[in-house]
């Protein structure tokens, strides 16, 4: 039997009953149709963190020297136990990476996480929730902030302990109703009355998160508020992203004598740039990847042994059939084709489905929810390859059957 012939008959026993079909195909749609909707999510997020959140949280053309690395979460407890134990980021730390790395633009010390939040209020209004950061000024040229109103921090209100702030676009729209309005008024922070400097250009949100709900102030006017924060952050932007190799070589070097390590002693310090969070999220999403395939393979295979169980019923209808085409004489090899083929036939018809299935959802957790979703081209084939891989697998057994069926006991069956 010439292998068009297969596919011809396969497609017409499969719409001759196209309800039994579908929901034959139901397990394999369901399951290729999640299998592309979550991956689509998970590369829309890791598109999108290297994308957005890694220059809108570290900076653009930024490395930075942390007492914790951005990766605390994938860090066994002893690790957590060492890091713990390191020495707190100071001014000579700073210092000593400027020295280092003249040619940088910035080199900026800011409090760093937990950052605490506290309700910014003016007069009968407040707006809750606000992070609070202390920085001294460079920050503000290593986060590439652009103000909307007012003059930026400057080393004398952190010289004097001014109390002063800037505040991102929403905590000053949602107080003054505009940006310019916001400048030279006083606000209370933490108990704390503190006028406001500047209000920097809205940078929008990010994952229904908005980016411009804080308030800098100066790195001494913090401390004095909060106290010392345990993860103190040096951050230093260069000029070009190729740049930063080179210079963290460089500020490495410097910490380690700075904080007196021996040869071959491990660093009391992370370096860290934009990729540790790009990897960091990675790292969070191979764990999804691994469920991901268990969940889909469930599902592959209940659809599989549906598919099984629907051929060998196709089998049992269509036995006189079987005994007809023998009898003119069809060989055992053309028989398993044509059963063969039309489970390849059916399996690959869900994959399809499922395909569409998952695009459509992904488009609508796209439009619906802050979360991205791009469907990548590898997804698809795997989506296909899997469902056309089902049809074999699950299809050999009842086309095996039916090829091995007796022409006359097949033409005696009613």
């Amino acid at each position: 039997m010439p292998l068009a012939e297969a596919f011809r008959l396969a497609l017409q026993s499969i719409f001759s009953a196209k309800l039994r079909s579908f929901f034959t195909l139901l397990g394999i749609i369901v399951s290729v149709a999640f299998l592309v909707a979550v991956v689509a999510v998970i590369q829309g997020m890791n598109a999108y963190v290297k994308e957005n959140i890694t220059g809108a949280v570290i900076g653009t053309n930024v490395f930075q020297v942390r007492r914790t690395p951005i990766a605390m979460g994938l860090l066994t407890d002893e690790e957590i136990r060492q890091i713990a134990k390191r020495p707190l980021l100071t001014k000579d730390d700073a210092e000593a990476v400027r020295q280092a790395v003249p040619e940088a633009l910035a080199i900026s010390i800011q409090s760093g996480w937990p950052a605490p939040t506290s309700d910014v209020t003016y007069r009968n209004r407040t707006v809750g929730g606000v992070v609070i950061v202390g920085v001294t000024p460079p920050y503000q040229v290593v986060q590439d902030y652009r103000f909307e109103a007012g003059d930026p921090l400057v080393d004398n209100d952190v010289v004097t302990r001014r109390l002063v702030a800037v505040l991102g676009y929403d905590v000053a729209e949602k107080l003054f109703g505009t940006a310019g309005r916001a400048v030279g008024r006083s606000v209370r922070i933490a108990g704390r009355e503190v006028r406001v400097k500047a209000v920097t250009a809205k940078k929008g949100r990010v994952l229904g998160q908005s980016f411009d709900g804080f308030a800098l102030i100066p790195l001494s006017t913090f401390e004095s508020m909060y106290g010392r924060r345990k993860t103190t952050t040096v951050s230093s932007k260069m000029v070009e992203a190729d740049q930063i190799p080179d210079a963290m070589n460089r500020a490495e070097e410097a910490m380690r004598l700075a904080h007196r390590l021996r040869p071959g002693e491990a660093n009391d310090f992370t370096l860290d740039k934009a990729d540790a969070l790009v990897e960091f999220w990675r790292g969070l999403t191979k764990v999804l990847f691994t469920v991901v395939p268990a969940v889909v393979c469930i599902g592959i295979v209940v659809g599989g042994i549906v598919i099984m169980n629907i051929m060998l019923m196709s089998v049992n209808e269509r036995t006189r059939e079987i005994g007809l085409r023998k009898s003119l004489g069809a060989t055992r090899g053309d028989i398993r084709r044509q059963f063969l083929v039309e489970a390849i036939v059916l399996a690959t018809l869900g994959g399809l489905a499922g395909v569409t299935a998952g695009w459509l959802l992904s488009l609508l957790v796209s439009q619906a929810t802050p979360l991205p979703a791009r469907v990548t081209t590898w997804s698809v084939a795997v989506a296909l390859a899997v469902g056309a891989g089902t049809g074999v697998l699950f299809g050999v057994y009842p086309a095996t059957r039916a090829a091995r069926l007796d022409p006359i006991t097949a033409l005696r069956a009613e």
